[in-house]
């Protein structure tokens, strides 16, 4: 029509440029799309007629002036528009439908133009493809959208040598632009520039763009390259993988880079990348089942090939590849369920690679897939599938084959240690108990011996190496590097570490591991060093490099002497002592070191190395690197133990053979004046090492000390040095430290000075000789420095000896602490001199609160001469803040020995003690900001003191000492080194006894302090470990001493602070997975016992969780209620705030889970009562009983029931009494929880024990059967089950009564009851029946259990949980309650059971039901009704039916809107019909089918109901898609797909143009590959559930609708107008 229209127009008016000018538009206007419509039409007519060399119409002037017009049209017009819609930010329909029609125009131009226009054009526009997303468009340049939309429309008119230009160009933009231009341009220009060759030129840019990508990829592979690559590979598929007869057209599966791209896809992060690879695969593997041909045709020489095809072994390869297409796909379904079933696949995988590597003698099937599968489990965002993959690779048995082993190899190194670096792989496996290895650390150490074993032995080492490296590459959590560590240490010896391997595994020990738990870093350490021991190679690595290796494992945490780790490492020394690689020393030659080095001669070597140093210089030099003496210790001592195994000489010769040059220079110390001040300090450290080293840990049996002939000759060589040693020490410190590096040489002379001293603990005489001959003048020399007067300029000598005189005086008075030394009268002088300095120098009374004496003294920071060099004396300097730390904290720790030891200074008149001590409190509050919060012990020690004298008359003041100290202690949680000590301080000093006495009414606010702290201190024991426990030992010591001596006022106090015991007794933190995962790994460790050297180096207090339980039962049964009524009383009130807790826990949740908080909360209550039950008087049984009774009416898990019902049955049992209580329970209604009479059933279960404390048998008995009876009718299963189980066990009772005589009218019942039973017998014949009436009478409870005789600790705490599946973190051991102090003694029942039976079952199959039935509701009150229109009137409809559906809706008034669905990919007729049907009601434009056949068939229509009669439908192939899409675009629709993407919207916030066509994925696959890169937008539904997809219909529906609505108000409006 447009034709015949534009030919009239010309017929009629002959100057064709008047209607060009009329059709154009102002170069500065956007025109609309209808007038670019019209001009394209009227250029598009008037092609033919200007290129007819016939026609008469135009002249050859007016055609060349009509095409120079075409011509400047493109310059002056399109280009100006499409550089004014790239300015258009906002973009839209607008810019769409002008981009769209402008490339129309332009393609249309072009062949009326010169043969060089179409090259210029491109050119100009090529610059405006290197734009990226940020820069701003300028009216040169477009954007990189409309640009490749105008060079596609171009490319069919360029030449062949700019058509290789554009390509290039493209391939560059592929590389650099943005993300979301990359596949514009892939399908704009790579596409269209294969669409518009054939052939030869074809083959070579396809050929071009494969090598390019592929190059590409090689040189930079990342996964954004990848990414890329997939994303052009796929775009090109059809192309590149179309079956061709022809060898010579580029084939991508002979190309090694290729494949790799493939790979690296298939295990990308990204799943559209992974879409993409797969479907690459896929079309390989089809491609050349198709071709039927060997795929390499010929055998490459040594390049790798990673996929093969043989004809022969079609049916081979097809069934390898289904399988692996099957894993892979349903690996993206990313829940373990759903991949589980398909495990057993990887196994056929692995098989047939196997088999197929065997039989052939070179595998078609490269290992590389396999890892692929492996690699993307390990990628699963599900933690659980990804356990499941690490779980399936670490048994997989093929790893025994070398070959396999080898190709697995740098996969292990790789991906498999970054998957087992996640800390949550290490979870206990369900049926696994706390303290068992978990199941991944078992299959660990059996695959790392599988693996290495197998690996051929030149490649060993090398792996091994590079399996260290990867822990120091990365960060590593404790628990994996523990088990990875322990995995090593059980490979078999073999030589395969050297130097390089021992440096890996320092570095791990110095970097990797430094931020771990202490305990499973130090076990850690003992399996590292248990694997250097199998797998170093002896004669490649000298002494020198073992005893550095050895340094850095730390004797507080694992390399501990005396310790199995430490024996182990003397056997290894003693083994291989001759093999070691000699070592050359300097001036020697090769030969001359060939000498085979001993321990012993080394160690020699090395003593006198150590000590030769160079003559003093006359300068001060820095204290010696400390860890030069810590290896020369270590060496030494090991030589010691080594030698002490052998026969021969005494260990006091050897020792003093190798340490003599040490010990001359000590004796020599002190005398020889010219002696260098290096080699002192560095005879000092080595001979303090020595000492610290040789001692054996603490936590070791007693009286192993004196068998330990190492340090006793140690001891007995230094005793004659002992004072050469200090008089130089004294000398040292008496004035001669005076630089800065002398601070740190003060420490280790006082470091000295401590060991010295410690060394003689068992020797008061010998201490007592020191303390009199050096303390007193330590102290008066200090003082004397202290109290001289302050220079204007601070000086480095002046302040230097005032740091280290303050540091020698708190040396003694911490020794005098620590060692319970008795202070000599000279000392004790000294102390008062010293005490009379710090309280009265400055004023003779106190004048201000926070101002006493010399009361946090300051000290200053000196100033240097400018001129000074040193660099570590300016460190020195610049870390001076932690010098005067150390001064202030100094003082502390003489102050808080003074007050203890000598009080106010005697000066001190009584009038003004209290003015005196108020004011040292309030110095020591200021003390809190003063210092850092590490150093703060010794404030608490002080205030611990001091507050109970104060407090009575300075409350605010001690309540702000308190309150300032807890938020210190708080502020430390993070610090575990400094934590634990400062609690233990802070609780000792809030909580002292005097405090804990204190009432209300005398202190109301240190009361209320004290209940806000410990509730908050409990707070923190959620989150950490171990806290309540040191609050609660302490208080429990406090209220009640172990040792007896108990003071009354100071037990009254627990009354005021209850809740701390009552919490104790119910304590019990869940924790969150990460920290139960430490919890549980750390009981393992701890479970090694010995074996792990880390349990007996390590000091560290028990932090067991269950501690402050075992604390609170330990004191409740050491509580004597029948003797002092204070300890009945607290023992009521206790059982009274638990059964509390119980009645508040049932009224606040009806039902809660098993293993909750609530649950274990409620258990733990009834363990505590059939504790405490004995200890309780029958008066206050009676006033609780009732609240026991009706404790059995509430929902409760079967644990909990179990308790409650055995605590009713011992009531009964030794109160009788009550039994009408129990009876009158019966009676109760209680709707919301009709089965709780199981609970009271099961009483009667064992209702022989109750029996005979009852008076009136036979009418008990009576009224026990009539009550069953009545209950064996109920309607509820579970409860007439329990009736039956009662009935039978108290008729057997009742019969026994008959059979005695004394029937009472029980045989009158024996009828019905019999009838009862033969029908509960009768049940063994039918079903699930059967079995439930024989595990309930199999069940413990009701079984092996005897309530009185099995009373025990043990069964209450241990086995009772245990059989009721009750969490077994829960489970209290016996042996830890016979551990702790007097329990045994003290607890009212036994620990242990004194029947076996119980201990030998199994949890049973029955758990008790309480169920309440819901209420019932009308399902069916609404039901949604579906309407067919065929059946409304369809008479006079059918005139309709026989038009086009577009006819049909013009005639019934429908307005379509723009939205085009396509679903093309969809095969399924049940989910076209529906879609059918909803296109229809929102009213789409068309749907588009694969098939038009779809809608005769019956499923379609029974989802359709008639609409495909009033949807126009269209048919279009998915291989015609491409095309067809592209078509689309060009008319300018958005192309919208539901697809989640890393540029995916989100549907709630996108907006539909109106021109959108949806395309629809297939239900199995979604949208193929090959075409995501055709999309505008990928558009993904928000989700919350597990399920990740959709069914395609109803995401289509979500869509359709979602557009609908957007568009909605304008459809109604247009309706309205209309109307």
């Amino acid at each position: 029509m447009n034709s015949v229209l534009i030919h009239a127009v010309l017929s009629g008016s002959p100057d064709c440029g008047l209607l060009l000018e009329s059709l154009s538009w102002h170069s500065d206007s956007w025109p609309e799309t209808e007038r670019v419509e019209a001009l394209t039409a009227f250029i598009e007519c008037l092609g033919p007629v200007l290129n007819d060399p016939d026609t008469v119409r135009f002249s050859a002037a007016n055609k060349k002036s009509i095409k120079d017009k075409i011509e400047l049209l493109l310059w002056t017009k399109c280009l100006p528009l499409l550089s004014r819609i790239s300015s258009e930010a906002s973009g839209g329909a607008r810019c769409r439908e002008s981009t769209a029609a402008t490339c129309r125009l332009v393609s249309v131009c072009l062949p009326l133009c010169e043969l060089s226009v179409p090259g210029k054009v491109a050119l100009s526009l090529l610059p405006s493809l290197q734009l990226s997303e940020e820069e701003v468009f300028t009216t040169e340049r477009l954007s990189v959208e409309i640009a490749s939309e105008v060079i596609a429309a171009i490319l069919p008119f360029l030449s062949t040598d700019e058509q290789l230009t554009v390509l290039t160009a493209a391939l560059t933009c592929v590389k650099t632009l943005p993300d979301a231009l990359v596949s514009k341009i892939t399908v704009r220009l790579l596409l269209t520039t294969l669409n518009c060759n054939s052939g030869k030129r074809l083959k070579s840019t396809l050929t071009l763009i494969l090598e390019d990508l592929c190059s590409w990829h090689s040189t930079y592979r990342s996964a954004v390259v990848t990414e890329r690559a997939l994303l052009c590979l796929t775009a090109l598929s059809d192309h590149l993988l179309k079956p061709s007869s022809s060898s010579r057209d580029p084939d991508p599966r002979l190309s090694l880079h290729f494949w790799r791209i493939v790979q690296d896809g298939l295990t990308h992060r990204d799943s559209v990348s992974r879409k993409r690879a797969f479907y690459l695969l896929k079309m390989c593997v089809a491609l050349s089942e198709k071709k039927g041909m060997d795929c390499p045709c010929i055998p490459s020489g040594d390049d790798e090939i990673l996929f093969k095809w043989a004809p022969k072994k079609s049916k081979l390869l097809r069934e390898f590849w289904e399988d692996y297409a099957l894993v892979m796909e349903t690996l993206e379904e990313n829940q373990v369920h759903v991949v589980r079933p398909v495990l057993n696949r990887i196994d056929t995988l692995i098989q047939t690679t196997v088999d197929d590597s065997q039989a052939s003698g070179h595998s078609l099937l490269h290992p590389s897939w396999l890892l692929c599968v492996y690699q993307r489990m390990f990628h699963s965002e599900n933690k659980s599938l990804m356990k499941e993959g690490v779980c399936h690779l670490l048994e997989l048995q093929v790893l025994q084959q070398p070959a396999f082993a080898l190709a697995f190899s740098q996969f292990v190194v790789g991906p498999f240690m970054d998957v087992l670096s996640e800390s949550t792989l290490f979870q206990r496996s369900p049926g696994q108990h706390v303290g068992e290895c978990p199941e991944l650390g078992t299959k660990l150490e059996s695959f790392m011996t599988i693996f290495f074993c197998s690996l051929p032995p030149e490649h060993r080492g090398q792996t091994l190496l590079q399996m260290i490296q990867q822990l120091c590459s990365k960060h590593w959590c404790a628990v994996p590097l523990l088990f990875l560590a322990q995995a090593l240490s059980k490979l078999p010896p073999s030589p395969l570490l050297g130097v390089e391997g021992l440096t890996a595994l320092r570095e791990v020990l110095c970097c990797t591991m430094i931020t771990h738990q202490v305990l499973l870093r130090g076990a850690a350490q003992c399996f590292l060093l248990q694997s250097a021991f199998c797998l170093t190679d002896v004669s490649a690595v000298t002494l020198d490099d073992v005893f550095s290796f050895l340094v850095d494992f730390r004797a507080d945490e694992s390399l501990c002497r005396g310790t199995q780790i430490w024996n182990q490492t003397c056997d290894w020394l003693k083994d291989n002592e001759s093999s070691f690689k000699p070592r050359i020393m300097d001036g020697e030659f090769t030969d001359a070191g060939a000498k085979k080095e001993t321990v012993r001669s080394y160690v020699k070597s090395e003593i006198h190395a150590y000590l030769r140093v160079p003559a003093s210089t006359g300068h001060t030099e820095k204290v010696p690197d400390p860890r030069d003496a810590d290896k020369l210790a270590r060496a030494v001592l090991l030589c010691l133990d080594l030698e002490r195994g052998q026969s021969g000489a005494e260990i006091s010769t050897t020792l003093e053979s190798l340490v003599s040059p040490l010990l001359d220079t000590l004796s020599r110390v002190s005398t020889n004046i010219y002696l260098p001040v290096r080699k002192s300090d560095k005879s000092l450290q080595l001979l303090l090492r020595l000492f610290q080293l040789g001692g054996k840990p603490s936590c070791q049996r007693v009286g192993e000390e004196r068998a330990d002939c190492v340090m006793l000759a140690m001891k007995k060589l230094t005793s004659k040095l002992i004072d050469p040693i200090l008089e130089f020490i004294l000398r040292r410190l008496f004035g001669e430290l005076q630089e800065l590096f002398d601070v740190e040489r003060a420490e280790l002379y006082l470091c000295v000075l401590r060991q010295l001293l410690l060394m003689f603990n068992s020797e008061p005489q010998q201490q007592n000789k020191i303390q009199k001959t050096y303390f007193s003048k330590l102290i008066k020399y200090g003082l004397k420095v202290l109290q001289e007067p302050s220079q204007e300029v601070n000086s480095v000598a002046n302040q230097v000896a005032k740091a280290t005189s303050m540091a020698a005086i708190a040396t003694v008075c911490g020794l005098l602490v620590e060692e319970g030394i008795d202070v000599q009268p000279e000392t004790i002088s000294a102390l008062k001199s010293l005490n009379e300095y710090f309280y009265l120098q400055v004023l003779p009374y106190p004048q201000s609160p926070s101002s006493l004496g010399n009361f946090n003294k300051r000290l200053q920071k000196p100033q240097t001469e400018d001129g000074s060099s040193d660099v570590g004396a300016q460190g020195l300097l610049k870390d001076w803040g932690r010098v005067a730390a150390n001064f202030m904290r100094d003082q502390w720790i003489c102050l808080s020995f003074l007050i203890k030891a000598v009080g106010l200074p005697e000066s001190t008149e009584n009038s003004r003690a209290s003015e005196t001590l108020k004011a040292a409190l309030s110095c020591s509050v200021d003390a809190l900001s003063l210092l850092p919060s590490d150093l703060v012990l010794p404030l608490f020690t002080f205030m611990e003191t001091l507050l109970p004298q104060v407090v009575l008359h300075e409350e605010e003041l001690c309540v702000q000492a308190v309150t300032q100290s807890w938020e210190l202690v708080q502020g430390l949680s993070t610090n575990a080194h400094d934590f634990w000590l400062a609690l233990k301080g802070f609780v000792s000093m809030a909580f002292h006894r005097n405090l804990l006495k204190l009432t209300h009414t005398q202190a109301p606010a240190v009361t209320a302090t004290l209940k806000q702290i410990s509730a908050e201190l409990m707070e923190l024991s959620q989150s950490k470990s171990g806290v309540f426990g040191v609050l609660l030992q302490h208080c429990c010591e406090t209220w009640l001493p172990t040792d007896g001596d108990c003071d009354e006022s100071v037990f009254s106090s627990v009354f005021r602070h209850i809740s701390i015991l009552t919490e104790a007794c119910v304590y019990g933190p869940v924790f969150r997975r990460d920290q139960r995962l430490i919890q549980d790994v750390q009981a393992y460790v701890e479970q090694l016992g010995e074996e792990c050297s880390a349990n007996v180096a390590v000091m560290s207090d028990n932090r067991d969780e269950q501690l402050p339980r075992l604390c609170a039962l330990a004191f409740l049964t050491r509580l004597d209620p029948l003797k002092l009524h204070h300890h009945e009383r607290l023992i009521q009130e206790v059982v009274l705030d638990l059964l509390k807790k119980d009645n508040d826990i049932s009224k606040s949740k009806v039902r809660y889970y098993s293993n909750s908080l609530q649950h274990r909360v409620k258990n733990r209550v009834w363990q505590t009562l059939l504790l405490l039950l004995p200890k309780l008087r029958e008066e206050f049984i009676a006033s609780v009983v009732k609240c026991v009774f009706e404790a059995g009416f509430c929902s409760n898990q079967a644990s909990v029931k179990y308790l409650l019902e055995w605590m009713m049955i011992l009531i009964l049992v030794c109160h009788p009494q009550h039994v009408d209580v129990f009876w009158g329970c019966f009676s109760m209604d209680h709707e919301k929880t009709k089965t709780s009479a199981c609970t009271f059933l099961s009483v009667l279960v064992h209702f022989n024990v109750i029996l005979p404390g009852l008076k009136e048998k036979t009418l008990q008995l009576q009224k026990a059967l009539d009550i069953i009876l009545q209950w064996c009718f109920n309607h509820n299963f579970s409860v007439r089950l329990y009736a039956l189980l009662a009935l039978k066990r108290v008729w057997n009772l009742a019969k026994q009564v008959i059979e005695e005589g004394r029937d009472c009218g029980l045989g009158g019942l024996s009828t019905v009851i019999e009838a009862c039973l033969n029908q509960a017998e009768a049940m063994q014949n039918t079903g699930n029946a059967n079995k439930n009436w024989l595990r309930i009478q199999e069940h413990f409870f009701f079984g092996a259990f005897d309530p009185f005789r099995d009373h025990s600790v043990e069964t209450i705490f241990y086995t009772f949980p245990s059989l009721s599946e009750v969490s077994d973190d829960e489970w209290i051991p016996a042996w830890k309650f016979e551990q702790l102090h007097g329990f045994s003694d003290s607890s009212p029942l036994p620990v242990r059971n004194p029947s076996p039976d119980l201990s030998q079952l199994q949890p049973g199959d029955w758990i008790q039901q309480d169920k309440s039935e819901q209420n019932k509701e009308d399902r069916w009150a609404e039901v949604q009704k579906k309407i067919t229109p065929w059946r409304l009137g369809i008479q006079e409809q059918e005139p309709e039916l026989q038009l086009a559906p577009q006819q049909r809706a013009a005639r019934l008034g429908r307005l379509h809107g723009a939205l085009l669905v396509v679903a093309s990919l969809i095969d399924k007729p049940t989910n076209l019909g529906g879609l059918c049907r909803t296109c229809e009601i929102f009213g789409a434009s068309a749907l588009v089918l694969d098939n038009l056949r779809h809608v005769s068939d019956k499923h379609f229509q029974s989802l359709s109901v008639s609409s495909e009669l009033w949807l126009p439908l269209l048919e279009v192939k998915p291989t015609e898609l491409t095309d067809f899409l592209q078509m689309k675009k060009g008319e300018g629709y958005c192309i919208v797909g539901v697809e989640q993407t890393a540029n995916s919207q989100n549907l709630q916030d996108y907006h539909f143009p109106e021109k959108t066509l949806l395309l629809l994925g297939n239900e199995r696959e979604g949208i193929p590959a090959n075409l995501l890169q055709m999309l505008d937008v990928c558009v993904e539904i928000p989700q919350q559930g597990v399920i990740r997809s959709l069914n395609v219909h109803v995401s289509a529906a979500l869509l359709i609708w979602e557009y609908t609505r957007q568009h909605l108000p304008s459809t109604a409006a247009e309706g309205a107008m209309s109307s």
